[in-house]
């Protein structure tokens, strides 16, 4: 598993340039208003959303599963804890195709938890699901934000 730390940021160039300086590594995908840095050390799965007027930089926190084993555990595990607040659902998000979930914490701060099945998918999937369990701004509990670029 690596940690995921999704930020909002005013302007895509200018932070690619700076994370990739601060962390000497180059961006693992770009499309437009969206970027995601592949970290080894520490390990760190960085997002960066275009969004000049997000409110806060913090967009989500996630958790990236390597292997299916270790989605498919900690799904049973959370849900049967009650903490998953959706249910596990396959989408298209981030310019990729994945299995998610979401839990969120006792201060409303969502989790996102995701195994990518496909990171560049020839269809330039997007998120058609109606489920909660959707894409980044597709968070339980919050309002959908309509400027969200995830998947756009």
């Amino acid at each position: 598993m690596r940690l995921q730390l999704a930020l909002n940021v005013q302007n895509l160039d200018r932070a690619i340039a700076f994370y990739s300086d601060m962390f000497a590594t180059s961006v693992h995908k770009q499309r437009d208003g969206y970027a995601n840095f592949e970290i080894t050390h520490p390990p760190l799965k960085l997002v960066l959303f275009e969004n000049a007027n997000a409110p806060e930089n913090l967009n989500h926190i996630g958790v990236e599963c390597e292997t299916v084993d270790e989605f498919s555990q900690t799904a049973t595990r959370l849900t049967n804890s009650d903490l998953a607040t959706s249910e596990v659902t396959q989408t298209g998000c981030c310019h990729a195709k994945q299995d998610k979930f979401w839990t969120t914490g006792p201060d409303g701060l969502s989790w996102e938890w995701y195994r990518i099945l496909d990171d560049d998918p020839k269809d330039g999937t997007q998120n058609t699901n109606s489920s909660m369990a959707g894409c980044c701004d597709q968070q339980p509990m919050k309002a959908s934000n309509p400027n969200q670029v995830c998947c756009a």
